[in-house]
């Protein structure tokens, strides 16, 4: 599994959407990614999982005690 957490600067970590695969994940940040700013900063579309964040982290292994049920599984656009 692949976890994907959103930030917002200088605040925790938040994990916002689990992925079966890498590639289904980062296609999605691609997606979400409405201005890139460099070093995994940016501003992500509305209605994403992203949306209120301003930064993003990806994991192989949970980074924080969040229930990874609780989070979207594989969003896509067509979830919106």
């Amino acid at each position: 599994m692949y976890y994907l957490y959103g930030s917002k600067k200088g605040g925790p970590k938040k994990l916002v959407a689990t992925f079966g695969s890498e590639q289904q994940l980062l296609a999605y940040v691609r997606w979400a990614t409405l201005q890139d700013f460099g070093d995994q900063r940016g501003k992500f579309e509305q209605g994403s999982a992203l949306a209120s964040y301003d930064a993003w982290e990806r994991a192989t292994q949970p980074l924080t005690a969040d229930d990874a049920s609780e989070a979207l599984y594989n969003p896509t656009p067509s979830m919106l």
